[in-house]
């Protein structure tokens, strides 16, 4: 499968399960932890697993605070990004369900996103 043997396969493995437990070990000391793909390219298309691998280790809301508050910490941008408020960019979604319950909804590249905001202006709006 993709040209990979059995032995690719294998470390694929390794390295999954040990970015799994990185992130175990990083939850458990208190590290703060933000979203984010370094994907390129092709693979770019893939960047959204993201949300299915961390819930394998974090809870919905730990993801959710990845995505906007922390990760607007970690990059210096806090009250800009991550928030809704007076001055901030106004990145916004609306989704078609509820992420807390389904982090999956977060996933597809924007299919249950059926409003997406990027700096106060719509980059999709398919409410009627």
């Amino acid at each position: 499968m993709l040209g990979l043997g059995a032995a690719e396969f294998a470390k694929i493995e390794t390295v999954r399960s040990g970015g799994l437990r990185s992130l175990e070990i990083m939850r458990d000391a208190g590290l703060p932890m933000a979203f984010g793909s370094d994907l390129l390219g092709e693979l770019r298309k893939y960047h959204c697993m993201e949300f299915e691998i961390l819930a394998k280790v974090l809870t919905p809301a730990e993801i959710i605070r990845s995505a906007t508050t922390v990760g607007a910490k970690l990059c210096r941008l806090e009250g800009q990004v991550g928030v809704i408020a007076q001055g901030a960019f106004a990145d916004l979604l609306v989704l078609d369900g509820d992420p807390l319950s389904d982090i999956s909804l977060l996933q597809g590249d924007g299919v249950h996103m059926p409003v997406i905001m990027n700096n106060g202006r719509f980059a999709k709006c398919t409410l009627h």
